[in-house]
């Protein structure tokens, strides 16, 4: 037994035949210390309510119960994870609920009730940006949510941290994270961690709304990076065409050079332009 009393990951992962399927972006961890920490970088958990997605055998799962959180609504697609997700319930009665869905398609505010609510999970890897997308984009602000601890690639943190400074990572995700939330990595994960190891790093990454970012229309905002990034070596006045017939108006309002490029404009300078755009 492990010290919070169940079995150890590997022997629920053979006990219910869930070898990770890659298909499903499955990639579990084993490792109870690592999904200790984890859990830990959330902050305290007492008396919160964690959303966790692609709980898997249940080791972030038990890691997030054992660390305090007053309840867990944990949301699975792979149905063969649901028995094994059900032996923790019946350990922790009335902290755990497990919901067989996608989470592309699944709301949990209902099930959320008031209070502090976060969301933390070690994301499978094919909807992990779409799922940070959406939660972003909400137009309620500030959202349902308290802060966000999330495992990603290497890669797609970088880009979700970086600003005009880094040039080589900053782009639409890097927008749209800094304009909502104040956003960091905290700590990478070696491949070795995971069960199979992937190929990259991973990282954790923590992030925390701003209470009152910038105002602007996600929609316009989303427009004017999506033209901007779509052709970013190329000068506003002209990847703007794709986004208004008449860039200078914007570049003007923004107080933006007409020959400068996406990379090189603040957060502000994209929120700027997508209120003169709409």
């Amino acid at each position: 037994m492990s010290e919070d009393g169940l079995p150890p990951l590997r022997e629920v992962v053979l006990k219910h035949d869930l070898a990770p399927k890659k298909a499903l972006g499955q990639n579990f961890l084993f490792d109870l210390n690592l999904t200790g920490r984890i859990a830990r970088a959330a902050g305290p958990l007492e008396g919160v309510t964690v959303v966790e997605v692609g709980p898997g055998p249940g080791g972030l799962t038990r890691a997030l119960l054992s660390a305090g959180a007053a309840r867990v609504v944990a949301i699975e697609r792979d149905p063969r994870a649901l028995p094994a997700l059900a032996e923790i319930a019946a350990h922790y009665p009335g902290r755990l609920d497990v919901v067989d869905a996608d989470a592309l398609k699944f709301d949990p505010r209902p099930l959320v009730g008031e209070g502090k609510v976060r969301i933390v999970a070690n994301l499978p890897y094919n909807v992990g940006t779409p799922l940070l997308t959406g939660w972003l984009t909400e137009a309620a602000w500030p959202p349902w949510w308290d802060s966000l601890t999330l495992m990603f690639q290497r890669e797609v943190a970088e880009r979700i941290v970086a600003d005009e400074s880094d040039r080589a990572n900053y782009g639409r995700l890097g927008v749209l994270c800094g304009w909502r939330t104040e956003a960091n990595i905290l700590f990478d994960v070696a491949p070795s961690a995971f069960v199979p190891p992937p190929k990259v790093t991973s990282s954790v990454v923590h992030l925390r709304p701003r209470l009152a970012p910038l105002p602007c229309s996600v929609t316009a905002l989303e427009r004017v990076t999506r033209a901007a990034f779509g052709q970013r070596r190329k000068m506003l006045r002209q990847s703007l065409k794709a986004a208004t017939p008449d860039p200078a108006r914007l570049l003007d309002a923004a107080g933006i050079p007409e020959t400068a490029r996406a990379e090189e404009v603040p957060v502000s300078g994209f929120v700027a332009m997508a209120r003169a755009l709409d």
